[in-house]
């Protein structure tokens, strides 16, 4: 069983279906998945920016949902910081890793893509960073 670290933006956009749905799915359902207070802060405001955007009841199924993908998780409190992406913001989520040793991380952000496995290895930080799609296709 693996430990998992998802994305907030990977969770929004299960709401949605396709790939990220697949990937969650499967990760809640086969492995364990780790939750953050930041992670779960981030979720929250985003729907600010999406009342715009959607009517109240989209809004209020989208949140349903994720809401109940974020009751699956494990919470867990990080107790260091690593500071290695080139986003400041996405530091919590490598910061998530190493603090439960997780095996991947699942997201599309690019600045996390981008770290090499030597650069994760000399933080202290031994997942693998993959898309929803790369998760799906190569890890059982």
């Amino acid at each position: 069983m693996a430990k998992i670290v998802i994305d907030a933006n990977v969770i929004i956009s299960a709401a949605f279906g396709g790939n990220p749905l697949k990937a969650v799915v499967r990760a809640l359902a086969d492995h364990e998945v780790y939750l953050s207070e930041e992670i779960e802060r981030e979720l929250a405001s985003v729907f600010t920016g999406l009342a715009k955007k959607l009517s109240r009841e989209k809004i209020s199924f989208i949140q349903e949902k994720i809401q109940q993908i974020a009751g699956l998780g494990k919470r867990i409190s990080v107790s260091a910081q690593v500071t290695l992406s080139r986003d400041a913001k996405d530091d919590h989520y490598l910061s998530l890793c190493r603090e439960v040793r997780a095996d991947f991380l699942i997201t599309g952000d690019k600045d996390l893509l981008s770290i090499s496995q030597d650069n994760l290895k000399k933080n202290g930080i031994t997942c693998f960073i993959v898309t929803p799609q790369v998760f799906l296709e190569n890890f059982p």
